[in-house]
């Protein structure tokens, strides 16, 4: 087995680009730092499935939801691309195959809380996302109950818009309802 040296110094997005896929870890780069975390838990991965089916089924034409791609969110120097769980985008966007969205292709960013990902998913997420202007972020936590929190972005903030347990209702930037309890059913 091959193991990449591990870089000693702020990556470039040349040097991104060229970091091989990771089967059994998820990858991000923060100020040009490699994040790496273990592949979310099956629950997690269900849950991600669940909620793009859900969604799927709901959005309006000419918009899709996508799982695990990286978005930069700053192009620096310093570099940081971020991967959330779930991404809803322009269909249009969607077909010309990026490597990566940037901020302004999301509509919506959602990222499912793991147990080593709750200080990011909570605090520096939000900020990062509100900063480079994605208009909706959701934030899900498996643990019991479940719930959902629907953010809008208002005067460069977030504003919690919708939040539930059982069902949720989100009326923007579409109106979805989600049904919590399907989410970790395989």
């Amino acid at each position: 087995m091959s193991v990449m040296p591990w870089p000693d110094h702020l990556l470039t997005l040349e040097e991104w680009d060229a970091l091989p896929e990771y089967e059994s870890h998820h990858v991000e780069l923060v100020d040009g730092v490699l994040l790496v975390a273990p592949k979310p838990a099956p629950k997690h991965q269900v849950a991600m499935a669940n909620l793009r089916s859900c969604l799927k089924d709901q959005l309006p034409a000419g918009v899709v939801a996508i799982l695990d791609v990286n978005v930069l969110i700053d192009p620096g120097p310093p570099l940081t691309v971020r991967a959330p769980d779930l991404v809803v985008v322009r269909a249009e966007r969607y077909w010309e195959h990026p490597k990566r969205f940037n901020p302004e292709d999301l509509l919506l960013a959602v990222e499912i809380v793991s147990p080593g990902t709750r200080r990011t998913d909570h605090m520096f997420k939000p900020i990062e996302y509100a900063t480079v202007g994605i208009p909706h972020y959701w934030l899900v936590e498996l643990d019991e109950p479940i719930t959902l929190t629907a953010f809008s972005l208002v005067a460069g903030r977030y504003k919690e818009i919708a939040r539930g347990t059982v069902e949720v209702r989100v009326p923007s930037p579409f109106p979805i309802t989600v049904d919590l309890a399907t989410l970790v059913n395989p």
